[in-house]
This record gives structure tokens, C-alpha cells and sequence, in this order.
């Protein structure tokens, strides 16, 4: 039976235009794998809401799980809530959970909870509470859609919390082997290798060090023992040059 699949949606024109490094799909992709979910697709879209909307419309009809991260904080560029909320022709409104959990954050701080801040209590109809340990201010789930935040600390928890609910499949397993020929020298005897083992991935990282050319070939696959007789092949295959 075949893994659920995924996909991420980056939120920001701060990751497109290269101010903040994005490692909140590196953190996720590693979760998904170790849940047996197989992450396919991730996007990256600005801060405008007609992308949202269209990449979070195709993504959710595409994959059985989407991911987003980024855009529900209180300012006026955080747009995501207010863009799922339309993907799916939901209202959106400040819910009176969401208001009290924030309340009693800013009440135990010490401070106003205003109107910038009760932004983040604007829900939209139908959708579940992600619970956010870090700084209080929940994420949602509207349908099979999982709206995060885009600090990694905040994203990191609230991915904690959101994977034990779903149902994953078999975890990826994988070996790296370094060899050290040219990808143009192994490339045709490696294209045989996957073709004798189509149930998993074989892929082709090549490096260059102090002037000589290799590549790290990585198989992956669901069955370990597959993984493991495929590997040995590899590297009988290309022993002299195994390192």
C-alpha cells in the first residue's frame, strides 16, 4: 500500500527574496520521512493572495496532507489565514477560543491584547485548533490543509503536535556509497542497477575533491532489505572504486 504524500506551501517575500533561509521544509521533510509520508511537492509563493489561494487550491487536490508555513502572525503582510479561509470558501472571523487562549497569554505577560494581536484569532469556520507551546498564538487545520507559523521554533512545535494525528505508512530508509568515478563513467551501468530495482530510488550526488571526480549514490526505498541487496550490488558493481 502506497505512503500518504504531501506537499509544503512557503509563505513570503522574505524567502523569495532571500533575506531568511527557509529550514522550516529541511525540519519538516525529515519528520514526514520518519512517519512514512512522503513529501512530494513543495512551493514557494509571495506574499499575494491570489497565489495563495491558487497554490493552496491545486496542492490540497493534489496530496493527502499540505503544510504551510508562514503569514499568521499580527501585521498586515500576513495574509495566509485570510487566504485559506477563501481557498475553500470558508468565513473568517476572530473565534472566541482562540481569543481566550490569547487573552490568557497576554494576561499572564502583562499586555494589551490589541487589535494587531487579536489578529491571530481570526479562524476560519470549521477549522481545528493546531496548538502552539512556543508563543501561544495557534495554527489551524482546514480541511486536509495544516496552516503554521513561519518562525522555525513556533513551525518545529507545531509540527510535533500535528504528526502523531495523521496516519503515516512505511518509513524511508536509505544507504549512501561513495564512489569515486565520474557520473559520465556510471551512469550507464547505475541506470541498469535501478531498473533491476524499480520499487525503489536511486539517486546521483556528484562531487569534485582535490581534483577528483565522484559521486555519492543513495538508495532509498520503504524495504530495508531491499535497500540493503541493492546497496551490496552497488558496491560490487563499482568495487574498485568504492570508498
Amino acid at each position: 500500500m502506497a505512503n500518504p504524500t504531501a506537499a509544503v506551501l512557503v509563505i513570503g517575500d522574505e524567502i523569495l527574496s532571500g533575506r531568511t533561509r527557509d529550514t522550516n521544509t529541511y525540519h519538516l521533510a525529515g519528520q514526514l520521512t520518519e512517519a512514512g509520508i512522503d513529501l512530494k511537492e513543495v512551493r514557494v509563493v509571495s506574499d499575494d493572495s491570489d497565489a495563495i489561494i491558487a497554490a493552496t487550491q491545486i496542492l490540497s487536490k493534489t496530496y493527502d496532507h499540505v503544510f504551510t508555513s508562514g503569514g499568521i502572525g499580527p501585521t498586515h503582510d500576513d495574509i495566509t489565514a485570510d487566504c485559506i479561509a477563501a481557498a475553500f470558501n470558508a468565513t473568517i472571523d476572530v473565534r472566541d477560543d482562540a481569543r481566550a487562549i490569547l487573552q490568557a497569554h497576554y494576561d499572564r505577560q502583562g499586555m494589551e491584547l490589541n487589535d494587531a494581536r487579536l489578529r491571530m484569532a481570526r479562524i476560519p469556520q470549521g477549522a481545528t485548533l493546531i496548538e502552539n507551546p512556543v508563543s501561544t498564538a495557534p495554527g489551524f487545520q482546514l480541511e486536509n490543509v495544516y496552516v503554521m507559523a513561519g518562525v522555525p521554533s513556533v513551525f518545529q512545535a507545531m509540527v510535533a503536535t500535528v504528526l502523531p494525528t495523521l496516519k503515516g505508512g512505511a518509513p524511508l530508509v536509505s544507504t549512501s556509497t561513495r564512489i569515486e568515478r565520474g557520473e559520465g563513467d556510471i551512469a550507464g551501468p547505475l541506470a541498469d542497477l535501478a531498473a533491476r530495482y524499480n520499487d525503489l530510488s536511486f539517486g546521483s550526488y556528484p562531487y569534485i575533491k582535490n581534483g577528483v571526480y565522484g559521486a555519492n549514490i543513495v538508495v532509498r526505498g520503504s524495504d530495508s532489505k531491499a535497500v540493503a541487496v541493492a546497496t551490496r550490488r552497488l558496491i560490487d558493481l563499482f568495487s574498485d572504486a568504492v570508498r
